[in-house]
């Protein structure tokens, strides 16, 4: 027999062996139940009998918020626009796939920042269709097109790594790495650089589902492997076309050009020491060491090649390494991974971050330094990287950033930059009065450069979910059973925010900001529930943590 779940339980009450361990199941039974257990072993399923179900008015006692409440923001995207394409899940779906996919609950002080957050979540499920071929869900870039595309594969797993429900993003995963009808990697999963492995990596630090990614591991390895032979070069870096890192029109490259980016080098640094720690967790130690070389060379490599002094910056060499003059914002993508070494001065490319003759613009970060003379040089319409506003790149610069604000003494940026170009980001999610995603922007008008085209109307290729969760309410995932929360929101900039139904380690987090305790009548200050029991709190918005249960 079976015992089904109930109705406040947080997963079926069945422990598969592999799956689940014995203590975090008799850690969900507990939370959620009272009363006398039986227990039985039948056809490798652990059965538990006699529980009954927490009362709803105890549950709810530990709900902060109510999901019903954000329903009216589904309710208005549904009816802006006509529903011209309808892909796996309908619009008029969208609240119900929403629910069963766990989005987090969130709110806070600013309606344009909790609109575009759930707006952000609403546009992902347009993207999510069933290959014919392989039978597979996967996540796609542009609604309409009939073919998956790889380019912004990475991003897509950093946001969907939020979400309760992990089945569409393990069938995009399968999709792209065993696709193929003979069971192998789709062809053009390589048609653009990835960081795949690091994505899967920060995935696992949410979820923790070992069995699931250690399974990966050979299929991950092969891939790693495969760029090797088609893109390394005898000294250890990659090289890449622009155009195949997504960044065709650039200042510094060329679609034919084999220039070694900053880009690939610094993803392949990030999925080779992605491959040493899920190596490790695998038991596999002689893999783990071989990549951990793989990863230290690939670092001492792009320091001493990418790093350009005379630009106080990363940039991009020919073949031939030689220096390309430009400061493009790919330059800030190596923090992405922590690939620069702290303490060795090259913090000080980040006082481009906020220059007017640098990145900073009214409408969001340049892809290239706005004092170049070929800055917005190539035309506009055909997908140009030398200098507009792309949400791709910005999602990059500022997931680099807060790995900077946290992780390297400085004193170039501050939290309060983080912020702004956060907001600025934020409200560039617009057309006319309309919430929307596109490619990329005038950097002066915030304009979309491709207009009202339907490719690229709800753009899948880039991140909001992850910068909001991991860097403005600052959810740090880390592999231990310690949650560490370090907001990078400013103080005196929100008076309010809850985050609240995020699935992590196997519990359920809430994240919630009250200055003076009458928002949500738990108290002033910021405090970090799991499962509803309070483990770490502050009366300001800094560094806290507390240890799961």
């Amino acid at each position: 027999m079976h015992v089904n779940a109930f109705p406040h339980f947080p997963g079926p009450l069945v422990a598969r062996p592999g799956r689940v361990s014995v203590s975090r199941f008799w850690q969900r039974v507990r939370m959620a139940n009272r009363g006398v257990l039986s227990i039985a072993w039948c056809s490798g399923l652990l059965l538990v009998a006699g529980l009954r179900a927490a009362p709803v008015a105890e549950v709810e006692a530990m709900r902060v918020l109510a999901p019903e409440a954000f329903a009216h923001h589904v309710d208005r995207f549904n009816t802006m626009e006509d529903e011209t394409v309808v892909n796996e899940v309908p619009n008029s779906g969208a609240w119900a796939w929403m629910r069963e996919a766990g989005v987090p609950l969130f709110e806070c002080a600013d309606p344009q920042v909790e609109e575009i957050y759930w707006y952000r979540w609403w546009t992902v499920r347009k993207h999510l269709r069933r290959d014919p071929e392989s039978g597979r869900f996967a996540f796609t870039e542009f609604i309409t097109k009939p073919r998956f595309v790889s380019s912004a594969l990475g991003h897509q797993l950093m946001d969907g790594r939020w979400l309760a429900q992990q089945r569409w993003h393990d069938d995009t995963v399968l999709y792209w790495l065993r696709g193929k009808p003979d069971g192998r990697r789709q062809d053009h999963l390589h048609k653009y650089s990835q960081w795949l492995q690091y994505a899967l990596w920060q995935r696992w630090l949410v979820t923790q589902d070992t069995p699931a990614l250690v399974a990966l591991l050979d299929d991950l390895v092969a891939d790693f492997r495969a760029w090797e032979e088609e893109r390394v070069r005898p000294d250890g870096l990659f090289w890449q076309h622009d155009v195949w890192d997504a960044m065709e029109e650039s200042i510094s490259g060329g679609r034919k050009v084999k220039n070694v980016r900053p880009t690939i080098s610094a993803y392949m640094y990030g999925n080779a020491r992605a491959l040493a720690q899920i190596a490790r967790l695998a038991g596999r130690d002689e893999l783990a060491r071989e990549f951990a070389a793989k990863a230290d060379h690939l670092r001492s490599a792009v320091q001493a090649t990418l790093w350009n002094e005379s630009l106080v910056f990363f940039g991009s060499v020919t073949e031939q390494l030689e220096p390309i003059a430009v400061r493009e914002q790919i330059g800030f993508i190596p923090w992405y991974f922590s690939l620069p070494e702290p303490g060795r001065g090259y913090e000080r490319a980040w006082t481009q971050f906020n220059d007017n003759d640098g990145f900073r613009a009214p409408w969001g970060l340049t892809t290239a330094e706005r004092r170049h003379p070929e800055f917005r040089s190539h035309g506009v319409g055909t997908c140009e990287w030398d200098g507009a506003v792309w949400p791709f790149a910005t999602s990059q610069t500022l997931t680099a950033l807060g790995h900077v604000l946290r992780d390297y003494p400085q004193e170039v940026v501050t939290r309060r930059d983080y912020f702004d170009a956060f907001i600025t980001y934020t409200r560039s999610q617009r057309w006319g009065a309309m919430p929307y995603i596109g490619e990329y922007q005038d950097e002066n008008t915030g304009a979309w450069l491709k207009g009202p085209d339907p490719r690229s109307r709800w753009y899948n290729h880039s991140t909001y979910a992850d910068l909001l969760i991991s860097g403005v309410v600052g959810l740090r995932p880390r592999p231990d059973d310690v949650v560490e929360v370090d907001p990078l929101l400013p103080e005196k900039s929100w008076p309010w925010f809850c985050l609240e139904g995020v699935r992590y380690h196997g519990r359920t987090l809430t994240i919630l900001w009250d200055l003076d305790g009458k928002r949500y009548g738990r108290g002033a200050g910021l405090r970090v529930l799991v499962d509803g029991a309070e483990v770490a709190s502050s009366p300001t918005l800094t560094l806290v943590e507390g240890r799961l249960p």
